[in-house]
């Protein structure tokens, strides 16, 4: 009966679907290109755009114009989440890449435990034995890892995506509960951030820049925009780790 009412809805002309499509492509073509320039240039960015149509086509059929969600934004979380499927299909990232990342991740949170506020860049380092410029070069190599709608996940065990849930007029009254508190924490880890951390998250996400632009905003180079975007997401993932509840309540 759901499935039925949801066709009912999702029940339009052909000439309409294609115009919605021809009208969405640039997202999908922005999405695609700010994913691409984190990955290896081994990943095609057609491929990507590929992905993302599909993620497109599936939002417009499946659109509920009568809950409280945009199409704009459905159709963004259906994109990413077709792309950010198709990468992981491709197990682009190497086994030892991810440990890499991993070690970073912790470091980062082992530090702030000693410190007792954000460790800076040198910390970090000196946390994973490295030079300042060793540890740089790491976060190019893990860059690509950062993926998602705010590149972490928590709970279940096959974890959720933070900033990627999308309201609905029916959840749970304990979903709504759990979203307001996670959203509470992430406000209070970005607060935390570097001054320059912080504006580079602001510009990438929220004003959806590319981080070329972003590099143009702030006057340093697209790699160095990487490397302090990638190490905001690691401290954002570490902070959450540690005050969010495990799927077993400890």
């Amino acid at each position: 009966m759901i499935a039925y009412q949801r066709a009912e809805r999702a029940r339009i002309s052909p000439e309409e679907r294609e115009r919605l499509i021809l009208e969405h492509m640039p997202q999908v073509n922005l999405i695609a290109r700010r994913i691409h320039e984190t990955l290896p240039g081994s990943v095609c960015l057609d491929d990507l755009v590929s992905s993302g149509v599909v993620g497109l086509i599936m939002a417009i059929d499946n659109y509920d114009p009568s809950q409280s969600v945009k199409l704009k934004t459905y159709a963004e979380y259906k994109i990413r989440g077709a792309i950010l499927d198709s990468l992981r299909g491709m197990d682009w990232a190497s086994r030892h890449r991810r440990k890499k990342y991993k070690e970073i991740e912790a470091a980062i949170s082992s530090a702030e435990q000693k410190l007792h506020r954000p460790p800076t860049e040198e910390e970090i380092a000196a946390e994973l034995g490295l030079t300042i410029d060793e540890y740089r070069a790491r976060l190019i190599e893990v860059q690509g890892l950062t993926l998602g709608s705010l590149e972490m996940t928590v709970g279940s065990e096959n974890g959720q995506d933070l900033l990627s849930i999308i309201p609905s007029g029916d959840e749970l009254p304990s979903t709504t509960v759990e979203r307001a508190e996670l959203e509470r924490l992430i406000a209070r880890a970005v607060d935390q951030l570097p001054e320059s951390e912080k504006l580079i998250l602001a510009l990438y996400y929220q004003e959806e820049l590319t981080l070329r632009e972003i590099g143009d905003i702030v006057n340093l180079r697209v790699s160095r925009v990487s490397e302090l975007k990638t190490t905001s997401i690691l401290r954002l993932r570490a902070y959450v780790a540690q005050q969010w509840p495990t799927p077993r309540g400890r």
